[in-house]
């Protein structure tokens, strides 16, 4: 049975979707940062939010926010997009039969050789969505054009290479611990209320240019891909109208795979969660992100440090984040 804060909270979400259905026709947002910005509101770090940023770190305990890839793991499969798969190039023992140096049977039993490959979807595991992932009509974040920049090798522009990397202030909103719940409900679609609850829960504010990363609880079962896929929780549209119009998000993320909850709550689009945070907003976003030993170490303020794989022309790279815990603004 769910608790009764998120019986109500789940009312509400239900009221506010009918309304969404009847919202203006969306298009691309165009940049306050000029017509060749290709990195949205990533624009907001500077050289002094890094530096005041940095000064805070206590050198504790140091978070990796990334999860593991490994055959089997859960994945987007619903486009037919390919599955993680890595396998040898090189073994000790076939090395040796194989010769493929030519360096002699002698030389290969005494030095072994191991190598691998790999290949995947860009959205498997940790990763960020670049501003080309979505886009409405035929454009991109600030009216970029997939028939003008879009080619055979991948975008000309807000490619996955042109994301700088992140150093910001990251906050964690943990929403089971605020619902009193495990992990969220399969399907449940989070609200404007729920983070807010949460937000007063931690005693953590929201504040211009963080990183804010969404805690759904999902990470727990990750080793079931069948169970982690299965009709995850997600954003709500009007969540993530709160989050960057009046939280000041810079980049959005969560624990579970793909953000938002499905189906959709707007008639016409299949993904406006998406849509609004990358195409609309210029908002990157970041998925599968591990966030449980944030939530059992109690630590919803953070620096975040991270950088994507410079794939040029991705529309999303694996990212490794890290998170380290900062000590309070009036100790420095």
């Amino acid at each position: 049975m769910l608790a009764s804060p998120l019986k109500t909270l789940l009312t509400a979400a239900t009221l506010a979707a009918a309304a969404w259905g009847h919202a203006e026709q969306p298009a691309v947002g165009t940049s306050p940062w000029g017509p060749e910005d290709e990195i949205g509101r990533l624009n907001l770090m500077t050289p002094a939010s890094r530096a005041e940023l940095l000064s805070r770190v206590t050198g504790g305990e140091v978070y990796d926010l990334s999860v593991d890839l490994f055959i089997g793991m859960p994945s987007w499969q619903a486009a037919g997009d390919p599955h993680y798969r890595m396998w040898m190039t090189h073994t000790p023992h076939g090395t040796v039969v194989d010769d493929p140096l030519g360096l002699g049977e002698t030389m290969n039993e005494h030095v072994s050789y191991t190598g691998a490959a790999f290949s995947m979807y860009t959205h498997t595991g940790t990763h960020i969505d670049t501003l080309a992932h979505f886009g409405l009509d035929g454009r991109i974040w600030n009216g970029f054009s997939a028939a003008e920049h879009l080619g055979d090798r991948g975008w000309q522009i807000a490619g996955a290479e042109a994301l700088p990397p992140i150093v910001a202030r990251g906050v964690m909103i943990d929403l089971p611990a605020f619902l009193g719940v495990d992990m969220l409900p399969e399907g449940h679609r989070v609200t404007r209320a729920e983070l807010r609850g949460a937000l007063e829960r931690q005693g953590v504010a929201m504040k211009q240019g963080d990183v804010v990363l969404i805690r759904t609880g999902r990470m727990q079962v990750y080793e079931d891909a069948a169970a982690y896929m299965h009709n995850p929780p997600g954003l709500g549209l009007d969540a993530a109208r709160f989050l960057v119009e009046t939280g000041g998000a810079m980049v959005v993320g969560a624990d579970n795979l793909s953000f938002e909850a499905f189906p959709s709550e707007v008639e016409g689009n299949y993904v406006p969660v998406h849509t609004y945070l990358l195409a609309e907003q210029g908002t990157p976003i970041l998925e599968l992100v591990y966030l449980e030993g944030l939530s059992e170490a109690g630590i919803y303020e953070f620096a975040f440090i991270g950088g994507g794989l410079r794939l040029r022309g991705a529309d999303a790279a694996p990212m490794r984040p890290i998170a380290l815990p900062l000590a309070p603004a009036d100790e420095r």
